[in-house]
């Protein structure tokens, strides 16, 4: 199985943990220490040598932080986190912080009257320095950068993964690896760059048609790079990581350094040099203005490549997704074949949906840990169910289950919600609000120009009048047998970042309610150029990948619009097309009466 369901997290130990960390501080006269979650190379999901925050304090969830000063510790975490943060640390010992209501600086002014606070410089980007920096001026607290602290205490840390660095089919990648080299140095040039800094493993990955399992899920291998002007990339990875087939693979347009050399390499380069503030770790820009090598700080030149997919990408995560509907259409039956009284746990039902998947011979792996909660579990936006929290799905449960496939062809991200027997009522009339928001972000056309947060609304609108909301973003990028979050393309209210054709996202409006149930409705759609019509601008519209039925008891058909309805009738008429050819007759009558019109 790709999924373990120990529980990662131990709040007890938290409290000796934390103390024996304040040990370190007052030994290193230091008034707190900072603990991101981040790793050097700033992505979301980390290797286990590097999960300090979770060793640290228990929490477990894909962003925030800890601020540990010798009498207070804070737990920075999003709304997604509210319900588990909760569970998760020792509350005796840890207080859970609202963020980004509550930024660092601030909570560092209000809880400090002077003193220097350290900082680990790999694990933290020169920008979000910068920002807390600013915020400290004048009040007696200071940041200083020094070794890590949890590293000095953490005795059995596992050590970093040395798995292989694989090549990736050019024909999938839609370029061979020294056509991306190209494209990209030629850009450097017309900006007058020497050289960019590549910090993060999937724009690696992408730029030398690679992948990897040093992340599991996310199927990269963990090393940093140096792109210059002329295309040559330099790769700072163990050795070991690459055998001959990699290295032919790579060609001679790529070395492979030691990473103990990637700080000398920065300082021999001949400037101006790209670096992403956002992404890369403060320590590289430390090495390059300590040889007084001019910096750029501008975005990763890979990331808007990489988000902006090409045909052979789009097709083949149109392909990846109709098998992936084929398996998520036998687990749904399955589902169903339980009936009202499934006598099942969460535990069973996130197997049983991996084994479907692996079935079809092509899964390389989950794309995250699935997401299976039922009733009150399912309200808490991230619940990973484990042996502590399994519990056995009942009559009258709302069941959401939010999972993905990793496919060499595409990334799948799908989530639905289902009636076990007859559900509330109040979880239908949400159910059919959250459908509403899903729709009319599915059939928007759009000006080319807007970003996320411009669409963000739509999915809400429907929520909003009846005072209702959820606290995430409605949806992410996903890439092709890569990160299933990706950036830089969002739909939130915060996403500035322009939708352009070719993007993958997901579409996922939410509704929560605490210790009751959860619903989420989740499509992945990519951006493409609409057909002209009206004046005849130009605009953008959505391109459906994810082929599964929305659970029909669910819906309060008197809500929808005639509109509404069509959009549903629609895309039930075509996942039966699609997605029935690929199933057992069994599956395919099932589909039948799933797929039927309102």
């Amino acid at each position: 199985m790709y999924q373990s369901y120990d529980n990662p997290s131990c709040p007890e130990t938290g409290g000796p943990r934390l103390a024996a960390l304040r040990k370190v501080l007052q030994h290193e006269r230091l008034a707190g220490f900072i603990i991101p979650r981040a790793d050097a190379h700033q992505g979301e999901y980390v290797a286990a040598s590097d999960m300090r925050l979770a060793w640290l304090t228990g929490f477990t969830g894909s962003a925030g932080f800890c601020i540990a000063l010798l009498d207070k510790a804070g737990v920075f975490i999003d709304g997604r986190y509210t319900l588990q943060v909760r569970d998760q640390v020792d509350l005796d010992h840890f207080t859970p912080v609202p963020w980004p209501e509550t930024q660092p600086g601030d909570w560092l002014v209000e809880n400090l009257s002077g003193g220097v606070v350290g900082f680990d410089p790999w694990l933290h980007t020169a920008g979000e320095i910068a920002k807390i920096e600013k915020r400290l001026a004048g009040s007696g607290i200071r940041l200083r950068r020094c070794e890590n602290l949890v590293d000095k205490i953490w005795t059995d840390r596992p050590a970093p993964p040395r798995d292989l660095m694989v090549a990736y089919p050019a024909e999938l990648a839609g370029k061979t690896h020294a056509e991306k080299r190209t494209d990209i140095a030629a850009d450097l040039r017309k900006q007058g760059l020497k050289a960019a800094v590549i910090t993060l493993p999937d724009s690696i990955a992408w730029l030398l048609n690679t992948r990897g399992t040093d992340l599991g899920q996310t199927p990269v291998a963990l090393a940093f790079a140096i792109l210059a002007d002329d295309g040559h990339v330099t790769l700072f990875m163990d050795p070991a990581k690459a055998d001959e087939a990699l290295r032919d693979h790579l060609g001679n347009t790529v070395s492979i350094a030691v990473p103990d050399s990637f700080g000398s390499a920065l300082k021999t380069l001949q400037g101006p040099v790209l670096v992403d503030s956002n992404s890369a770790p403060l320590w590289v820009s430390d090495q390059l203005k300590s040889a007084g090598i001019a910096i750029i700080d501008a975005r990763d030149p890979v990331i808007l490549p990489k988000a902006v997919k090409n045909p052979a990408e789009i097709n083949g995560s149109r392909q990846a997704h109709l098998r992936d509907g084929a398996a998520m259409a036998e687990f749904l039956c399955w589902i169903d074949s339980l009936g009202v009284d499934p006598h099942i746990s969460e535990i069973e039902v996130a197997q049983k949906l991996e084994t479907i998947r692996a079935a079809t011979g092509k899964l390389r792996n989950i794309s995250f840990d699935t997401i299976c909660g039922s009733g009150p579990n399912g309200a808490i936006v991230h619940y990973r169910v484990n042996t502590d929290t399994n519990r056995q799905i009942r009559r009258g449960d709302v069941l959401l289950v939010d999972s993905g496939g990793q496919y060499l062809d595409g990334t799948t991200d799908i989530t639905r919600t289902m009636a076990i027997g007859t559900p509330p009522a109040e979880a239908v009339r949400a159910f059919t609000l959250v459908l509403k928001g899903m729709i009319a972000i599915s059939r928007q056309q759009f000006p080319q120009g807007l970003s996320g947060r411009d669409l963000d609304p739509l999915a809400r609108m429907a929520l909003w009048s009846e005072g209702m909301d959820y606290d995430h973003g409605t949806g992410h990028g996903v890439g092709v047998f890569l990160s299933v979050h990706e950036g830089p393309q969002r739909i939130s209210r915060i996403s500035t970042e322009v939708l352009r054709a070719g993007m993958i996202l997901s579409n996922e409006p939410g509704y929560y309610r605490e210790g009751a149930f959860g619903i989420r409705i989740e499509n992945l759609i990519v951006v493409q150029k609409a057909i002209p019509k009206g004046d005849k601008r130009d605009m953008l519209e959505f391109e459906t990948l994810t082929w599964a039925p929305i659970d029909r008891r669910m819906i309060d058909v008197n809500l929808l619009t005639a509109t509404e309805r069509h959009w549903l009738n629609r895309y039930h008429a075509q996942t039966l097309t699609k997605i029935a050819p690929m199933c057992s007759p069994i599956v395919g009558a099932w589909l039948q009466a799933a797929c039927a019109p309102l």
